[in-house]
């Protein structure tokens, strides 16, 4: 499945899409010049998406890539 297909299943489950995302974890004041902090470990990122998402965990790591800068929309 490319990095694409995981940002759609996820914004057709949840309704948010990669904006949403980086709202949501600015709002938990985790990120810094729009990636996520150093300090803020993939674990706390992903536990928070799968409780407040319901979430599985490879769709966590999902956000979780596009919040750190590794991954970007459009991505195979």
């Amino acid at each position: 499945m490319s990095f694409q297909a995981y940002l759609t299943n996820i914004e057709a489950k949840t309704g948010k899409g990669p904006a949403d995302f980086r709202d949501w974890a600015a709002a938990r004041d985790w990120l810094a010049d729009g990636r996520l902090r150093p300090e803020v470990k993939a674990g706390t990122v992903t536990d928070a998406l799968k409780a407040e998402f319901a979430l599985g965990h490879g769709h966590a790591m999902a956000i979780y890539a596009l919040l750190k800068g590794m991954k970007q929309e459009g991505d195979a």
